[in-house]
């Protein structure tokens, strides 16, 4: 009888942790995304002209984008959102990058606005691929491809970068990884109990391009010394720039100094 109870002591406990387990990995799926379908904006609404396309991720699923052409441009920036709302929420971002005399490339994720499937980590990477392969099939040239990315789109555009050929890198707000984030978040639990890796500070490593690592000294969500961890582990040619600001307001705030220092970054990339 006793082995029985033990058995069936086992058992509980086992379906407890299963369970526990599934828990997490739900609140981190919604932590890491939080996708909105509704396009509210476009950048119409701000004077500039833009094309709707719609291309393949490499395995097949179908995303959205905007085209945001700059007359007499040298760079396309290939613009990687951060994980909340969708491509309509960042029509002042655009802006700001067209005023440099950038054309822009900005894609929805899987799940987000009109692009179609659900959020995942893979997928993340899968549709920065798609998106660059686009901007490669319109004559677009790798070097004229300036990566950019916001918050959870820096992990998108880092690991593109890293395995692509760009003409620079502009991270803002960017994470070092997943495991750094869970020690603030949660750091009652152990890391290996979530599944999202979002390694960027291993991946930049290998990058040798120009970088530009933007963050703000009062980010309340990725702590600037994320900021600064993902910078060092970078090799050179490398910039870091410390702006002001929140998470989400941080680029507004600092919008003077960003426009400046961008202006003379893109300036200084290679001929």
């Amino acid at each position: 009888m006793i082995w029985i109870k033990i058995i069936r002591l086992f058992l509980i406990l086992s379906a407890g942790v299963i369970l526990i387990l599934l828990y997490l990995r739900y609140i981190e799926k919604n932590t890491v995304f939080h996708p909105m379908k509704e396009i509210e904006y476009t950048p119409k609404e701000l004077g500039l002209v833009y094309q709707d396309i719609s291309f393949k991720a490499p395995d097949g699923v179908i995303l959205s984008g905007w085209l945001v052409p700059c007359q007499n441009a040298r760079y396309t920036v290939l613009f990687a959102h951060g994980n909340a709302g969708n491509i309509s929420h960042r029509i002042e971002k655009i802006k700001f990058f067209h005023t440099l005399g950038c054309s822009v490339f900005i894609f929805d994720y899987r799940g987000y606005g009109k692009s179609k499937s659900s959020p995942s980590e893979k997928g993340l990477y899968e549709d920065a691929q798609g998106a660059y392969n686009y901007l490669l099939s319109t004559g677009v040239r790798p070097q004229d491809i300036i990566g950019y990315g916001e918050s959870l789109g820096g992990s998108a555009i880092i690991d593109l970068a890293s395995r692509n050929k760009l003409a620079a890198l502009i991270t803002d707000s960017a994470i070092s990884s997943a495991k750094d984030m869970v020690k603030v978040i949660y750091p009652f639990l152990p890391y290996w109990v979530f599944s999202v890796r979002l390694d960027s500070v291993d991946k930049i490593k290998s990058i040798t391009i120009p970088k530009l690592i933007i963050h703000s000294s009062n980010d309340e969500i990725v702590p600037y010394q994320l900021g600064e961890k993902l910078y060092e582990a970078a090799p050179q040619p490398k910039e870091f720039l410390k702006i002001h600001g929140g998470h989400n307001s941080g680029f507004f705030e600092s919008e003077p100094l960003l426009k400046t220092k961008i202006a003379a970054f893109i300036k200084g990339l290679p001929a």
